[in-house]
């Protein structure tokens, strides 16, 4: 039986930063994608800090301070009954965090998964939330027409 440092390493093998490396510390993969059993994970790109490593805390994440705050502010809002502004205020934070994820190289924890991911997730949910609180039931400031027929075609009897 071969002794554990006599194992040969089976698959590609890369010389990047971002592979794990094995027991003998030869990297094991050649690119981001993963192998269908992933060992190790990836930092999102534009993960890195948002400001040099000798500021502070608070300021290395600024651009993921800048949105919680931003929806802190609207779940107070909304639970001060001002509804309607605070989920408005929390659908523009999710669509600034999309704007902040495609316009700066690195956002710090902001960045979950890959750019196009990070910006879809933060727009399309952005956008759901703000449409859904400009159509809140008394007087609408948007009104989407087909709306009322789906809420019929749900419930009807």
């Amino acid at each position: 039986m071969p002794a554990e440092d006599d194992r040969t390493v089976t698959g590609p093998t890369a010389r990047d930063a971002i592979s794990a490396p094995d027991a003998k510390g030869r990297p094991r993969r050649v690119t981001r994608r993963f192998p269908l059993f992933t060992r190790d994970t990836a930092r999102p790109e534009g993960g890195g800090r948002a400001a040099p490593g000798d500021a502070p805390a608070p300021a290395r994440q600024w651009p993921m301070l800048v949105v919680l705050c931003a929806v802190a502010l609207g779940l107070l809002l909304t639970a001060l009954d001002v509804f309607r502004y605070g989920t408005l205020l929390i659908g523009a934070a999710l669509l600034a965090g999309a704007a902040l994820r495609w316009a700066l190289p690195s956002v710090g924890m902001l960045a979950v998964r890959s750019r196009f991911t990070d910006i879809a997730t933060y727009g399309v949910l952005g956008l759901a939330i703000a449409l859904l609180a400009m159509t809140v039931q008394p007087d609408p400031w948007l009104s989407i027409p087909f709306l009322k027929d789906v809420l019929h075609f749900t419930l009807a009897k």
